[in-house]
């Protein structure tokens, strides 16, 4: 009631005033916008000049609705402020004059989104007119950060329509954010039947926008790399700021054009016993069904890969992959070239085995069929004797006997070779590798004679002793260039033992003397006896030999008995002088009356086990008196 009968006071007035004079001119100023931060302080000034000066000026604030009426909120005059009740702004306004003559400040606390109006300063002369001017007020909210989803499933480039690619969001801005779709730094645009990006927006109970951005469109082949993101640009005072979100990559089917095969491993040449593995992969990425098969057989594979083990000269050939893509059920193939390589076995000319007569020449070649060039080797007891495919020996001797091993390699490919063994014997009478004569010192009750001959065909060994008796060899082997044999012999005494080879081009043999070293001899432990037994000579037989032997033995035992009745007749007449009391009273309790001895007898002090007193005798046997000792 009170601004209403101010308000018609001052309508009175002005009324009057204006048939008085004509209006004063009035002028106001104002900025067109402020911008402010949710949640901030707003300051709206308004400036304004009068012929009726400050005084004489009637100034109201009004907003304009988001329907577009004014409402008014606050009104100064001669008599005061008034702020008007029951509006958006009861209780967050207030109008200050500032230093500044002519000029006014209306202050909007905790700025709302609501509060994104236009606001009208109206000034009235109190003579004769009017004039209003108005300042938009732009509310700022920072939005939050943007998200992107993209489409988890494959997209197929056959698709008829335009495909999903993913969602961009961006949550709770004012005013409302812009989402921008990018493909590889190039920003998409909506275009018929190729882009298509269709955005909503969302108020939130705070009145904040929330902005969501889907992306459809024509996939192609090349989109199977491309990176999409999503730009978002937000307003806030004084300026346009932009956020990006990361970068999503889409799953494209698209069907192959092209097929390759190639073998994965060996990485080299493929030899014979290796294992292949073959692979197959179409340049597409569409569900399809792949086959492989060798066109030289009817072997065929389900599957991208397959494995040939343990191959052969016969897994050579081309092979061929076959790809159906399960959408359009076209059909296209690709294929590969496998080569075995090989070495045959090793082939010997002459075979085996050659025999030639001493001085005579050896010729021999080895060779293998292989794909590709080879190289060959000769070997004999590990050691190289010569290189390529022939071996010429000539002048042979019993040293060129032996077993030749020629290797046939092929350079370019590491492990794969042949071999083949020539065994070669050189005729010729039989040779004894060991001296004409051999001489052997042992002790020993036995000894190991060994015989190695040299000759073709193989000697046959005989061992004899002096007394033309046969020895049966222990061992006989055949070796390389000869024979070998091996016999134990008894050794008692000095003896000769002959090593005869024969075969059918002539002989050769071997002595071997032996010479016996007999041990010497000691015997009982009280009285060392030395016996020493005659080596025999070399010139004496067998049979004397033993005959010294047994008559050494016969007398060790003689004198080792003659020792022990020595000892029994001496422990006899000991105790014969004991029991006669001789030696000593045998009940240890008679007195002996006999002079005492001279001082230069001997005295020999002897204790009974019975009695603990000492029995002091002389030479001649007889007790001295205790108080004598």
């Amino acid at each position: 009631m009170t601004a209403r009968t101010t308000s018609s006071l001052l309508a009175g007035l002005l009324l009057l005033f204006h048939t008085w004079r004509v209006w004063a001119d009035v002028e106001v100023t104002m900025k067109d916008k402020v911008e402010v931060y949710l949640g901030d302080t707003a300051q709206i000034t308004c400036k304004y000049t009068s012929d009726d000066g400050s005084g004489g000026t009637f100034i109201e604030w009004f907003y304009v609705t988001r329907s577009g009426d004014r409402q008014i909120i606050c009104e100064r005059h001669s008599f005061g402020t008034t702020v008007s009740k029951n509006t958006l702004y009861t209780n967050r306004i207030s109008m200050n004059d500032t230093e500044t003559p002519g000029e006014l400040v209306l202050t909007i606390s905790d700025v709302q989104v609501e509060d994104d109006v236009e606001f009208i300063c109206k000034v009235r002369g109190f003579t004769d007119g009017s004039t209003e001017g108005s300042t938009k007020l732009r509310v700022f909210a920072k939005p939050g950060l943007p998200t992107i989803e993209g489409v988890q499933t494959g997209i197929s480039v056959s698709e008829d329509v335009l495909s999903k690619i993913g969602t961009c969001m961006v949550k709770n801005g004012y005013p409302k954010p812009n989402i921008t779709w990018y493909r590889n730094n190039v920003p998409l645009r909506s275009s018929p039947n190729v882009v298509d990006v269709v955005s909503s927006v969302t108020t939130e109970s705070s009145s904040l926008l929330s902005v969501k951005s889907e992306l459809r469109l024509k996939v192609q082949e090349e989109d199977k790399d491309a990176k999409f993101y999503c730009e978002v640009t937000y307003f806030v005072p004084g300026a346009t700021k932009m956020t990006e979100t990361p970068f999503i990559n889409v799953n494209v089917l698209y069907p192959s054009t092209a097929v390759n095969m190639w073998v994965e491993s060996p990485t080299g040449k493929i030899k014979e016993g290796d294992s292949v593995e073959l692979h197959c992969k179409g340049n597409g990425n569409s569900p399809s069904s792949i086959s492989i098969k060798h066109t030289n057989s009817e072997a065929l594979w389900e599957g991208d890969m397959v494995v040939l083990k343990n191959v052969t000269r016969l897994n050579s050939g081309e092979y061929e992959c076959s790809l159906m893509d399960m959408d359009t059920y076209d059909e296209i193939s690709g294929n590969t070239t496998v080569f075995v390589n090989y070495l045959d076995p090793a082939v010997l000319k002459p075979s085996e085995t050659i025999v030639v007569a001493q001085g005579y020449e050896i010729k021999a070649t080895c060779n293998a069929l292989a794909s590709l060039s080879t190289e060959t080797t000769w070997f004999k007891n590990g050691q190289k004797v010569s290189k390529g495919h022939s071996l010429i020996l000539k002048d042979a001797t019993f040293d060129t006997a032996g077993t030749y091993v020629c290797v046939i390699s092929v350079s370019e490919i590491e492990g794969l070779e042949t071999s083949s063994s020539l065994h070669v014997h050189v005729k010729g009478p039989p040779e004894m590798k060991e001296k004409a004569i051999n001489e052997i010192e042992t002790f020993e009750k036995t000894v190991d004679l060994s015989c190695h001959v040299r000759g073709y065909p193989a000697p046959k060994i005989t061992w004899t002793t002096a007394d033309g008796k046969v020895i049966k060899a222990a061992s006989e082997t055949q070796t390389e260039v000869g024979s070998k044999s091996v016999v134990t012999v008894q050794v008692t005494s000095d003896s000769s033992v002959f090593c005869n080879a024969s075969n059918e081009l002539g002989t050769d043999g071997v002595t071997f003397n032996i010479k016996a070293k007999l041990p010497l001899h000691t015997t009982t432990p009280t009285t060392t006896t030395t016996t020493t037994s005659t080596i025999p000579k070399a010139s004496e037989t067998p049979n004397t030999s033993k005959k010294i032997e047994k008559e050494s033995n016969g007398v060790i035992i003689a004198v080792i008995i003659i020792c022990i009745l020595l000892l029994a007749i001496l422990g006899s007449v000991l105790y014969f002088l004991y029991k006669k009391g001789k030696i000593c009273n045998r009940s240890g309790k008679q007195d002996i009356t006999r002079e005492r001895s001279s001082k230069d007898n001997i005295v020999v002090e002897m204790k009974s086990d019975n009695t603990e007193e000492a029995i002091l005798l002389g030479v001649n046997g007889e007790k001295q008196a205790r108080g004598e000792q």
